[in-house]
């Protein structure tokens, strides 16, 4: 099924423009607090998606293994269809705001976060996935979701992360 997804993502994507049957964002909106993302185009937001944070979601990401979600301005630089997750889209932290306090701290302020899909190796049930915060900073979707994110972002597209 994961390579099906992702063929037809290689075959579909080339082809889409603003002006295809998808919209695309030009903002990413995390709110933490309602486990939501919302897909922004002229300031209103066109889709709404279910998320799934790191297993301590409350606060800002301060240090590697913190297990927090940052939270900022931040873009969404790069894909990576070849994930251990259902595909995923890195977001840009840490920015130098970040880097700053963490040195200060004495402490790395880690990286690698993105929002991704589910595990292609899950090592728990899918209820746990679709009901608990699991991740170790991340935004995680359902793989679904996962698609139409892919879909409807670009490179550089500006995400910011509330608490």
């Amino acid at each position: 099924m994961r390579i099906f997804v992702l063929a037809l993502i290689v075959l579909l994507a080339p082809g889409l423009t603003p002006a295809s049957e998808f919209p695309v964002a030009d903002r990413v909106v995390i709110e933490k607090g309602a486990r939501l993302l919302h897909l922004v185009s002229d300031g209103q937001a066109f889709r709404t998606f279910k998320i799934a944070l790191g297993i301590r979601p409350v606060g800002d990401k301060k240090s590697e293994g913190d297990f927090k979600t940052p939270e900022g301005k931040y873009t969404l630089d790069r894909r990576n269809p070849n994930s251990d997750f259902f595909l995923s889209i890195h977001v840009s932290y840490p920015n130098s705001a970040d880097r700053r306090e963490a040195a200060e701290l004495g402490v790395s302020p880690g990286g690698a976060i993105m929002i991704h899909g589910q595990p292609n190796a899950p090592s728990r049930s899918e209820a746990y996935y679709r009901t608990q915060d699991w991740t170790n900073g991340c935004i995680a979707v359902s793989n679904s979701d996962m698609i139409d994110i892919w879909l409807m972002t670009s490179e550089n597209t500006p995400i910011e992360i509330r608490p």
